[in-house]
């Protein structure tokens, strides 16, 4: 019997703070804030110029992205999609265009810049809390 192993989208998401130290968080379509960030497709050259120009699309804002800050499987809850899930890859993000205010694109509900206190009522998945956390930490 021959294994297939299972084959899952790559998402790179980047955790992006305003001057004032505020992360940029969108709300998708699932009522839920999670960060900027989209779909590793065939074309990008590398998981760091697909946040940067996932960022850029989705709020107006440059960003360079810097370490990486972790990597976690998304699965949503059962009554959704149980069967699908999600690599997310999570970079760090310098802002290179602090003088610009985020713009929402069409992609998302909702766009909010949020003090690192606020980040753990939100509804929002454990793991973009964690790497919120971990970006804050290292700054």
């Amino acid at each position: 019997m021959t294994h297939t192993p299972p084959a899952w989208p790559v998402s790179v998401k980047g955790v992006a703070l305003d001057v004032r130290g505020r992360v940029l968080l969108l709300k998708n379509e699932r009522d839920e804030w999670e960060l900027p960030g989209g779909r590793l497709e065939a074309a990008d050259i590398s998981p760091e110029c697909t946040v940067e120009r996932e960022l850029q699309e989705e709020s107006g804002w440059r960003v360079k992205a810097g370490p990486l800050l972790d990597v976690w499987i998304y699965q949503p809850l059962p009554q959704t999609r149980p069967e699908r899930r999600v690599l997310i890859v999570t970079y760090g993000c310098t802002v290179l265009t602090p003088e610009v205010d985020p713009v929402l694109s069409h992609e998302h509900q909702q766009i909010g810049l949020f003090t690192e206190a606020e980040v753990p009522e939100l509804t929002m998945p454990e793991g973009y809390k964690e790497s919120i956390a971990t970006w804050y930490g290292r700054m």
